[in-house]
């Protein structure tokens, strides 16, 4: 098998592609392949001329845009390493990224130029400022991108590049300081091959790469709902474009069920990125508050990661879209092909059960593998394509990528239970596993049987100190629209379906958000807050 790199992949697809093939959409702008390329290439060059050697690293601090293709295109052409930004963060938690990733480059749209502004003169490294915007408007320690990416003739770098080159993914966690994920070029591409190939046929080198392309033409037409500056939406657009694709983001900085449904009727949208319930279940409302309204005859496949995804929701969206897959991967920043569960017309699966991906072992606390069947809960753990650890944290890295048994492993934290038929049931992270009085749970687990009751939409569940349970299990929940909340209700809810020391011992209404922008969630704001109410047992 071929050694992978991210720029040559692009350098041997862009002259596969036909002329007209789109690669980035937003709104009405649309770039095709040739000039995406040339664009890529000149944002390379210029990158490099002014002074960035291999290995430097470029932080992107943008939202879902066409720039952030030609952005990462040209961070791989001329081997500079992505570092993603939350661009949700506050300027002091920006200013960590920047700092702990050793930046020297950043990439920005114009918005958030009052955050860098207010940084520049304490940022360490950063030497380079690269504003997306109206050109004659931008900071006058910047350069225009614009400026950047159309000057020159286009043409590809003609330089030797390494599987070794990196590609960083900056992740919050759920505990600790954010972290940077060190990816090589091989070890990503062959992480998204092996995950690929549970679905079908895969390319095996560069020239089976440009070989599906040509033969079967252009990749899909991919839509984000999701931040691409997090991972789900990061490595399903980077997936993409290695294929060929079209990338189509939307233009609302919130995201709207409807945009979304336009778009996929507008431009013929394959495949939707989200993350569980707080994009799925926007979506479903949209189309059971018009049936028919827009036409997603196009979409094959609707891929979620990060949290659970509801079965109810999974059903809803497929009357609507009998022909769509829709497609759970269990997954991490860490580590990707843990496992995947798909659900169709033809039949779906319980929440959170997936088949286990081919290079995954579960282990149990003594790192020992557990039986199919037994019943013992036990830990996820991805060999062979994994990252390089974290970012110059030999503390966290040495946690997080064990070796066991001489075999070295990625494992994010998630605890699972395999059954007698070899799937997983997902438990959640090891992180917020709740200690009540000798007992494990899951917080997952007990969400999902609360946002079965039909007057919660969205439902967290954390463990709080108490003197007589060590935690006590407490849920903050959030109530559809117009409902009543009844807190025995709730507990007898929970209690009909799971084992009674599951049971929250109390039940609050939300008073803050339960996620991040990106569905993710936030347990540290929900447990202060479950905190703040008393959490009275």
């Amino acid at each position: 098998m071929t050694d992978w790199n991210f720029g040559d992949i692009l350098d041997a697809i862009e002259a596969a592609l036909p002329r007209d093939a789109p690669a980035l959409i937003h709104g009405d702008r649309r770039i095709n392949w040739p000039e995406m390329a040339a664009r890529s290439n000149n944002l390379a060059r210029a990158l490099r001329a002014r002074g960035l050697e291999p290995g430097a690293k470029i932080a992107f601090y943008m939202r879902n845009r066409p720039e952030y293709g030609e952005s990462m295109a040209a961070c791989f052409k001329a081997r500079l390493t992505h570092v993603n930004i939350n661009y949700r963060y506050k300027p002091d938690e920006v200013l960590y990224i920047f700092d702990d990733s050793d930046a020297e480059a950043i990439v920005y749209s114009s918005e958030f130029r009052d955050c860098i502004v207010e940084l520049k003169d304490r940022l360490g490294k950063a030497r380079i400022f690269v504003e997306i915007g109206d050109p004659a408007a931008i900071a006058p320690f910047a350069e225009p991108y614009e400026a950047l990416a159309a000057q020159g003739d286009g043409s590809p770098l003609g330089i030797a590049r390494s599987p070794d080159d990196m590609l960083f993914i900056y992740t919050g966690g759920t505990t600790g300081m954010p972290k940077g994920v060190m990816w090589r070029h091989d070890d990503l591409r062959r992480a998204q091959l092996d995950s690929a190939g549970l679905l079908g046929p895969a390319p095996h080198d560069m020239n089976e790469t440009v070989a599906m392309i040509r033969t079967d033409g252009p990749g899909r037409v991919f839509l984000p709902a999701c931040p691409m500056m997090h991972g789900t939406g990061l490595l399903s657009a980077l997936g993409t474009l290695m294929g060929g694709g079209c990338i189509v983001t939307l233009e609302n900085p919130s995201f709207d069920a409807d945009e979304l449904w336009r778009a996929v009727e507008k431009h013929r949208v394959q495949s939707v990125a989200i993350v569980g319930d707080a994009f799925a279940k926007p979506l479903l409302a949209s189309l059971d508050n018009a049936p028919g309204r827009y036409d997603t005859s196009s979409l094959i496949s609707i891929l979620s990661s990060g949290v659970m995804w509801s079965r109810e929701v999974k059903d809803g969206l497929i009357r609507h879209i009998p022909q769509v897959a829709l497609m759970d991967a269990f997954g991490a920043s860490e580590g990707l092909g843990y496992g995947l569960s798909v659900t169709t017309a033809q039949g779906s699966v319980q929440t959170a059960k997936f088949v286990i991906g081919e290079h995954c072992d579960v282990f149990d606390e003594s790192d020992a593998k557990v039986e199919a069947g037994s019943g013992i809960p036990g830990f996820i753990a991805r060999k062979g394509a994994i990252p390089m650890g974290y970012y110059k944290d030999p503390e966290k890295s040495a946690k997080t990528f064990r070796t066991i048994g001489g075999v070295r492993y990625s494992i994010p934290g998630d605890w699972c239970r395999v059954e007698a038929d070899g799937s997983l049931i997902l438990l959640g992270r090891g992180s917020v596993c709740i200690n009540t009085a000798g007992e494990k749970v899951y917080p997952e687990e007990v969400e999902e049987v609360l946002k079965t009751h039909p007057s919660v939409a969205d439902a967290l569940v954390v463990g709080v100190p108490d003197e007589k349970w060590g935690q006590a299990v407490t849920a903050v929940v959030c109530m559809e629209d117009g409902a009543t909340f009844d807190l025995e209700a709730l507990k007898a809810h929970v209690r009909r379906q799971l084992a009674g020391y599951k049971t929250p011992k109390t039940v609050y209404q939300a008073g803050i958000a339960l996620r991040a922008s990106n569905g993710k969630a936030d347990y540290a704001a929900v447990r202060d807050f479950a905190i703040s109410q008393g959490a009275a047992v």
